[in-house]
């Protein structure tokens, strides 16, 4: 890293973004259009799976994380693109592309997981509510351990990232870059989009507010905290939908009637 992208660390959040970055806010702009209109056109179905097959989930999902996460990931993608010297568009598509594989490539699990909670549910209510109880707990769980602490403590310092990936060599630097990150994303939020499956995998209002969760958790000075207090919201709300089945929508489909 040279000095005069040292220096560029100091800026201010706004002064950061650089051109190529706005470019991939357009992206993630134009990934919400691609997931609303999809959410339109698939209706009210947000249980399981949505009735999808892996391939059609896939296609549905990434663009969905690429809406989610590309908000969040931008101002480092704006510290990390003066840190490079040429070709700074190429090298930040790069670095962009292996990011959102590591998210594509989530979406094998978490079809798995989505499917088997629609199955174990469908026409089952008693076993939607373990279900949702479970998922809940389970997020909350994670938000308050040691493991979401150190993903989260990666992503939320910049300056530690970017020495790291300063000694990445070869053509595929950027890419391997993105994955890296893209990891550790993964391992901080991962918790956070099993609540999809509760409430809804097409949910538009339940992505905004996880995309919210997200960006401050990651962004805001008091994000560590914000975190744990999103671990208790969670456990309250496994307590919660045992008398509340409507914060579970994606587990009550048609065919399983509330308690």
């Amino acid at each position: 890293m040279t000095a005069g992208a040292t220096t560029q660390l100091s800026l201010s959040p706004l002064r950061r973004f650089t051109p190529q970055t706005a470019a991939l806010l357009l992206v993630a702009a134009v990934a919400w259009v691609v997931t609303v209109d999809r959410s339109g056109a698939m209706g009210a179905e947000m249980s399981g799976t949505a009735g999808l097959g892996l391939p059609a989930f896939l296609v549905m999902w990434t663009p969905m994380m690429a809406a989610m996460m590309l908000p969040a990931v931008a101002p480092l993608a704006s510290i990390y693109s003066r840190t490079v010297q040429t070709h700074r568009l190429v090298r930040l598509t790069a670095f962009a592309l292996g990011y959102l594989t590591v998210w594509a490539t989530v979406g094998v699990p978490a079809f798995t997981v989505a499917w088997a909670a629609g199955q174990l549910s469908a026409g089952r209510p008693g076993l939607a509510t373990a279900v949702a109880v479970a998922t809940y707990a389970g997020c909350g769980i994670y938000q308050l351990t040691p493991w979401k602490d150190r993903c989260l403590l990666h992503c939320r310092s910049p300056l530690a990232l970017l020495l790291h990936y300063g000694s990445y060599r070869g053509r595929l630097r950027d890419f391997a870059a993105g994955a890296h990150h893209g990891g550790y994303c993964a391992g901080c939020c991962w918790a956070l989009f099993v609540l999809l499956v509760p409430l809804g995998v097409m949910n538009l209002a339940a992505m905004a507010a996880l995309a919210a969760v997200v960006l401050l958790e990651k962004l805001w000075s008091r994000g560590v905290g914000f975190s744990r207090a999103v671990g208790l919201v969670a456990l309250t709300f496994a307590v919660a939908v045992v008398w509340v089945p409507a914060l579970a929508p994606g587990l009550y489909g048609p065919m399983s009637p509330m308690p």
